[in-house]
């Protein structure tokens, strides 16, 4: 896509047409997914920025049904691949099979993989071993598959959610902290409160599900995605970003809190990614350029599976978000 076919930001009635298009998918689908808003804000964020979500919760909580629910209103291919210990990464990203060919002649041919789709749900990722779980990292991180002797470029949108029971952890590959930092945010799922799961009783989700219809296209998103990466960031909002993550640094932060509880902070690659995080919120949100308040939103999804507490920070207890929290506010009113 040029930069020409991008709608101008600053171009009141071509930005509230690519926008209204992206409020009605978002719409629909907090009728279909009850209780979910903040999830589902979050889940579009990543969407919009090119990145990708791990959802981490128990089982029944409805992470499925919104991945179905996301892909049904925006249109995007959907695929599901199930970890589990015996995955192999050809079950991924496909294999060379032998055919048949118009004459009749035995040739070889690549059988592309579940991977080579839209919006790709990886359901407990934690449960396949680390060499499987390589072959889903490697078309994260560079949008790329390689499998069959060659490498092949995915099409854009390319959109992974992975999600891993935190409970259940017998049996399972725990992702290296390399790995976890690809994705964009990590998102906490947890039950529903009473109010809540009295209206999901009361409803059919499912069929609801069923019967939710495109209100967008995978051009749509393309488009959305490349207008978010050009929404304006002033030039304090950068410096901000950058003081916070060498804040968050054992070895750089000021902060004798850091120094002692933080065994890891955000990385250059975490500041790059809540920049495009902050970005893909503001144009969620319909706003002309990214505010602090951007920022702040998605704060606690980009840092709680980046930031890292050491020992002595887990037995006394330590919150990352909320410290991460104040560090920001900090530097905001400076």
């Amino acid at each position: 896509m040029t930069v020409s076919s991008i709608p101008a930001l600053d171009d009141p009635a071509a930005f509230a047409l690519v926008h209204g298009k992206l409020v009605a998918a978002r719409q629909m689908i907090n009728e279909i997914v009850l209780g979910q808003e903040a999830m589902v804000t979050h889940l579009l964020t990543g969407l919009l920025a090119g990145g990708h979500v791990l959802l981490q919760g128990p089982p029944g909580v409805g992470k499925t049904m919104v991945v179905r629910t996301i892909a049904a209103a925006t249109g995007l291919d959907f695929a599901r691949i199930q970890f589990t210990p015996d995955l192999m990464p050809a079950d991924i990203t496909g294999s060379t099979v032998l055919a048949v060919d118009a004459d009749g002649r035995n040739t070889l041919e690549f059988q592309p993989g579940p991977i080579f789709t839209q919006l790709l749900l990886a359901d407990e990722i934690n449960r396949a071993t680390p060499r499987t779980q390589s072959a889903l990292l490697e078309a994260m991180q560079e949008f790329t598959v390689s499998a069959g002797g060659k490498t092949m470029r995915l099409d854009r949108p390319f959109f992974v959610l992975a999600t891993q029971n935190p409970v259940e952890m017998d049996g399972t590959f725990v992702l290296p902290e390399a790995q976890i930092d690809r994705f964009l945010f990590r998102l906490d799922v947890d039950y529903p409160d009473a109010k809540t799961l009295t209206r999901i009783l009361g409803g059919r989700a499912e069929v609801a599900v069923a019967r939710a219809s495109s209100v967008m296209s995978a051009a749509d998103i393309v488009q959305l995605q490349d207008l978010a990466a050009a929404m304006p960031v002033a030039s304090h909002l950068l410096a901000a970003i950058a003081e916070f993550a060498v804040a968050t640094q054992p070895s750089a932060s000021r902060d004798d809190r850091v120094k002692r509880y933080l065994r890891m902070g955000l990385s250059p690659r975490g500041a790059q990614a809540f920049l495009a995080a902050a970005r893909a919120h503001a144009l969620l949100e319909g706003h002309s350029h990214v505010s602090f308040d951007d920022l702040r939103a998605v704060l606690g999804a980009i840092t709680r599976h980046r930031v890292q507490l050491n020992f002595e920070g887990q037995a006394a207890g330590l919150s990352v978000e909320a410290l991460a929290r104040e560090l920001f506010d900090r530097i905001a009113r400076a």
